[in-house]
């Protein structure tokens, strides 16, 4: 595929048939199991519903992050790469959607939005302009259509950009992308606010939207690394990627477990230290009873076993083990939110049952739909940016 400024060797293929059929394979399967739940136990699956929508907008909004990460930075070795991120950005599209299973029922999610509780207590009725049901979906709203919104813009013209390799689109997505990182910074905050940490209305913690951030970015950067892989195996890619190429995603990972470790330790550290009640109880109440067993293994799987595994350098360019620790990471930031979420639905002794399961396939079903549909009569790299060449000779 060429264009005035350079020739790249790229063949444009079709993604094979067997990934929509084992993506509406899981997403039938995920749905069906998912109605059940809500049959059978509505409250139990009322807060997987929580789960489920900020596991899916972690993929989706932490791509579009890395998105504009790409353009503000200049960056060159992940060019080839970022039409994935495109890809996957496009679950923004469905999660006012998602969210509606978890709206209908926050009355037996969020015991702020029972007017009698409201009333009796001092500190809820404090936060009572905020925690409003009403404001809660219209905030919401509107952070759902700024995503929305950017994520088009951005996207219409990389896709433009492949018909005639114009570089003003890229200082348009360049301003865009100056434009969003303000908006995200707010919009990702308050979600997670509104979402998770507002399960528990009492606690206070002002970190804990960077702590969502971490967990984010890292899910989406595993979930790319993992599908860049596979395609590139498969030839789906340009000639002459290499290991300098797969070591950038093993360094990355690498680095944002260890940002995901220092935001948790240091949200757990400035707690201990101050000592407050209404700060303590949250981690308290995660080492009771059987939680304390959740609360080791979060530290072991999020951070142990993916930082000891991705810690040499040769371990950063095995595509084989990027693979699996992306789909590990990925598993530990959905046990991640379960540890945030599900201590407030039970307290003291947890096991998880085929509700815990059902919701999982659902969302990774539903991700492999919405990135085939993306990529379906879709270049698979950004042939129209001028930078692409420079990403492919890319070498450390």
């Amino acid at each position: 595929m060429s264009n005035s400024n350079f020739t790249v060797e790229y063949n444009k293929k079709e993604l094979p048939s067997s990934l929509s059929k084992i993506g509406f394979l899981l997403f039938g399967l995920g749905l069906v199991l998912v109605i059940l739940a809500f049959y059978f136990d509505s409250v139990r699956s009322a807060f997987n519903s929580v789960i489920f929508l900020t596991f899916v907008t972690s993929i989706g909004l932490g791509s579009l992050f890395w998105i504009t990460v790409e353009y503000l930075s200049g960056a060159v070795w992940s060019t080839p790469f970022r039409r994935v991120a495109e890809f996957f950005g496009a679950l923004l599209f469905i999660l006012p959607l998602l969210a509606l299973p978890a709206y209908f029922n926050m009355h037996e999610i969020y015991h702020w939005t029972h007017t009698a509780v409201v009333e009796g207590d001092e500190y809820l009725k404090a936060k009572s302009s905020y925690l409003d049901v009403s404001f809660f979906a219209i905030r919401n709203l509107v952070f759902f259509l700024i995503w929305i919104i950017f994520f088009y813009f951005i996207t219409r013209n990389s896709l433009k950009q492949d018909e005639n390799g114009d570089q003003s689109y890229t200082k348009k997505n360049l301003r865009w992308s100056a434009i969003f990182i303000p908006f995200f910074a707010l919009t990702i905050s308050f979600f997670s606010i509104d979402w998770l940490m507002s399960l528990e209305p009492h606690w206070f913690s002002t970190i804990f939207g960077i702590y969502y951030f971490a967990g984010t970015v890292l899910a989406a950067l595993a979930a790319i690394t993992y599908t860049i892989i596979k395609l590139n195996e498969r030839g789906y890619f340009v000639k002459g990627l290499n290991q300098d190429h797969y070591y950038s995603f093993g360094a990355l990972l690498f680095g944002f477990i260890n940002f995901w470790a220092y935001i948790a330790f240091s949200q757990y550290l400035l707690i201990w230290y101050g000592n407050l009640p209404e700060e303590t109880f949250w981690f308290l109440e995660k080492w009771e009873g059987n939680w304390i067993i959740y609360s080791v293994l979060l530290i072991v799987i999020h951070f142990v076993v993916p930082y000891f595994a991705l810690l040499s350098q040769p371990s950063k360019m095995n595509p084989k083990r990027l693979k699996f620790m992306s789909l590990w990471i990925l598993a530990a930031h959905y046990f991640d939110l379960l540890w945030i979420v599900m201590p407030t639905y039970e307290e003291g002794s947890y096991v998880p049952g085929w509700v815990e399961l059902s919701f999982p396939i659902l969302a990774v079903g539903l991700i492999i739909l919405i990135f085939n549909w993306r990529a379906k009569n879709k270049n698979l790299v950004p042939i129209g940016d001028p930078k692409l060449k420079r990403g492919i000779n890319f070498r450390l």
